[in-house]
């Protein structure tokens, strides 16, 4: 039965998100074609100018979902204020936890890079959130199950950080799959990030290739209609299968690792990703993803992405494991911190 109503959901969100594609599509922009006659989304595409977008909406505006002048105004002065900090003179690494506490939002501590590194938006958008369904761009509640699961983890990582007593690192483990450059998952690779926000298409007859450049995933997805694979075989970014509605690549991604979150939240074995992905114009990717998940939210949720194309982009190689500096400097300096207090503890022990 829950198959079935996951499968009655999914369809009726395809019809919708088909009528907006159609809607978007009567404009007039003609989709270029490949030689082999597929839509051609091929190209650059850089998120940076949607990073001050947040993924939900402010609750204040309700089901408005672009800003007014004032609003702009705001978002455009926090862009230019944490510029003014990102090549701020008084940044050094010997100085860097008094640089953090005092600019928090540009710095954030071990882990994160030198502040002159960061990207910011350029072009500040009105939008004002990439949630778009649920109409409010709030992302629906999770459901019993999932809320109780996801305090279990929440008490069970205090527990960690408590018996640690300060240490950053027993090992990798304890420290996200972010920071052990294993992988952001399907949503977190699309998104925009501090920096290294571009995504490359590349396709060829029956296969699209999609590219994030953080963290180094591509995913190759055949669209010859064939099926997904079983439910026993996992992945960080799932297994995705497409297909051609018209101008727009539907992508389904099934199997994700429950390592792998969506906004924060492991993706039930029931959960299907649905990616839409189209040109609305000839610079602008038009790229949804809605989540259904029945055990884990209460409704499926749309978010929207319009990404610039950028095909001057240098899109270079994001080697994270091999310039993964950051970790292995975080166990060494808990090994550290812990031979000093060990010493510290002897010492304590020789004086009594």
């Amino acid at each position: 039965m829950r198959l079935r109503a996951l499968s009655s959901v999914t369809a009726a969100l395809l019809l919708t998100l088909v009528s907006a594609d159609v809607q978007s599509q009567s404009r007039g922009y003609a989709v270029p074609r490949t030689p082999w006659g597929e839509p051609d989304l091929q190209g650059t595409y850089n998120a940076t100018d949607l990073q001050s977008v947040p993924m939900q909406r402010a609750e204040s505006l309700g089901t408005r979902d672009t800003l007014n002048d004032a609003e702009v105004r705001e978002r455009v002065a926090r862009r230019d204020e944490a510029l003014a900090h990102d090549n701020s003179d008084e940044f050094t690494l010997e100085h860097a936890e008094e640089f953090a506490n005092k600019f928090p939002t540009v710095f954030w501590g071990g882990v994160a890079p030198p502040p002159h590194w960061l990207e910011r938006v350029k072009h500040v958008s009105r939008i004002a959130s990439i949630v778009i369904d649920p109409p409010n761009g709030r992302i629906p509640a999770l459901t019993l199950e999932a809320q109780k699961a996801a305090q279990e983890r929440q008490q069970a990582q205090a527990a960690r950080r408590k018996a640690l007593n300060g240490i950053e690192a027993e090992w990798t483990t304890d420290r996200s799959n972010y920071d052990r450059c294993i992988s952001l998952g399907v949503q977190g690779s699309m998104t925009p990030k501090i920096y290294n926000s571009a995504t490359r298409i590349v396709q060829g007859p029956g296969w699209v290739a999609i590219q994030n450049e953080m963290i180094h995933e591509t995913r190759m997805i055949p669209v010859d209609g064939r099926a997904n694979i079983s439910g026993a075989i996992t992945a960080w970014m799932g297994n995705s299968v497409g297909r051609w509605d018209g101008d727009t690549l539907v992508v389904e991604t099934r199997n994700v690792k429950p390592e792998s979150s969506i906004n924060g939240q492991p993706l039930s074995s029931h959960g299907v990703l649905i990616e839409r992905i189209t040109l609305a114009d000839a610079n602008t990717l038009d790229y949804r993803l809605t989540v259904v998940d029945p055990k884990t939210w209460t409704a499926p949720w749309t978010m929207r992405m319009p990404i610039p194309r950028e095909d001057a982009y240098g899109f270079y190689e994001y080697g994270c494991h091999e310039g993964n500096y950051a970790l292995s400097n975080l166990l060494s300096g808990s090994r550290a911190e812990e031979k000093r207090r060990t010493e510290a503890g002897k010492g304590s022990d020789t004086t009594r």
